[in-house]
This record gives structure tokens, sequence and C-alpha cells, in this order.
């Protein structure tokens, strides 16, 4: 198969996590069967309702809207990018960005770990399911990703609430030992205007909680708000 399900590519500066601020394409596949329900990108679920591009289309595009080849780092995202469906365009378009000299992180959304992709990834961005979110969390993949991966990851939580402030902190007490970037990222949904009280106490409870984590919030939706997407 040489068709990737894409629902847009674009150039953008990273909003969120420790690579916060630094220029990339962002390459966004159609479908997603996660079911977040706090997701900000519910549009890009429907799988078969995106773009069908072939890889060569895909690689030309990234160049394109990469200033002619000038930016050179690629994040893939979703939709889900480590659906099933996706993976053999995922794992082509690595093959085919890392032989023209691309830096490449993958947005990963936490309920699957995928060595013959990871393995070939400059980071990952892995994220944690907190209760807000719907989706039940399976801890023992963080001992995987800490054993293989810990020199090229995040753990990155979308934190909402005390619920879920409180279970990212356990699993923080769990894994310690590891040398690894925790980031909270403060909810911030579709329709909300900005959370700014919610940030503070945020900020506050990982203060009186020892300073576990890197609070750092959704860049992208400070400058163009929260319904903008593709930024």
């Amino acid at each position: 198969m040489s068709i990737a399900d894409i629902h847009a590519i674009y150039l953008a500066t990273e909003g969120e996590g420790i690579n916060l601020g630094i220029p990339q394409v962002f390459v966004r596949f159609q479908g997603c069967s996660i079911g977040c329900v706090n997701c900000d990108s519910m549009e890009t679920w429907e799988f078969d309702s995106g773009r069908p591009m072939l890889f060569s289309q895909v690689i030309d595009e990234i160049s394109r809207v990469g200033q002619n080849g000038l930016i050179k780092r690629v994040s893939f995202t979703g939709g889900d990018p480590l659906h099933p469906k996706h993976r053999v365009a995922l794992t082509t378009l690595i093959d085919k960005l890392k032989a023209k000299g691309y830096w490449i992180n993958i947005e990963a959304a936490g309920t699957v770990i995928v060595d013959e992709v990871f393995d070939k990834l400059d980071f990952i961005s892995f994220d944690i399911k907190t209760p807000s979110t719907g989706v039940r969390f399976n801890p023992r993949l963080l001992n995987k990703m800490m054993d293989q991966y810990s020199d090229k990851f995040q753990l990155k939580a979308v934190v909402d609430n005390r619920q879920d402030f409180d279970f990212i902190s356990k699993l923080y007490d769990q894994f310690s030992s590891k040398n690894v970037n925790w980031c909270i990222t403060p909810g911030f949904m579709k329709g909300e205007t900005l959370p700014k009280e919610k940030i503070l106490q945020i900020m506050d409870w990982n203060i009186a909680d020892g300073g576990k984590f890197r609070v750092i919030c959704q860049q992208h939706k400070f400058l163009f708000g929260a319904d903008r997407t593709n930024v």
C-alpha cells in the first residue's frame, strides 16, 4: 500500500512539552479509535475521511511547507498515528524522512508501544491518560518505555482537576527512580477561555507536592485560542 490517510500537514511551532517553541512540520493522520472524552481534535477521529496521499506526495508536502526543506523536524500526530491501519504508512514515511536527514518525533497516545516504530524515532512524546480523559492507562507501559527508550522520551499528561493531579503524582512516586521528563499540561479545551485560575491552582498543587513536574501550558492555545486547529 502506498497511500497515507492524512488530515493535515502544516508548519507550526511546538506548543507543549519540553520541546516548546521549536518550529517543525506536523503530519496529522486521520483516524483514531481511542476516544478521549476531552480530546481537542475530534475532527481527526473518523477513519477514511482524510486526504488520501501517496507517500511521495506526503514527502513533497513536508518539504514544501517546511520552507522548501529548510525545517528538518517532523512530528507525527493525529488522530492516532500508531493505529494498526496507519503503521505501514508511518514506518515507510519515517524511513524516507530519516534518509533525508529529518529529526522525527511522534505524539503517542500512551495506549500502545510499537517497537518497530519507536526504535526509528528521535523523540517520543508519550501520553499518560488521566481520569478526565475517560481512557484507562496501563502503568506497565511505563516500565517498558523507561527500560528501552529512557534517552528519548517525555511523559505528558493533561491535568484538568485534582483527581488528575493525584493520579499522575502517584504514578510519579512509583517510577521516580527513573530519570525521565514528566510534564503536566493544564487542560484548556475547545470553547474554554484562558483557564488562568486552573493553571495557577495546578502550579500550586505541584509546588505543595514537592515540585515533581514541569507544568507547561499549551502555547498555541494562548496565542490563537483553544478552538483554532493546525497551529
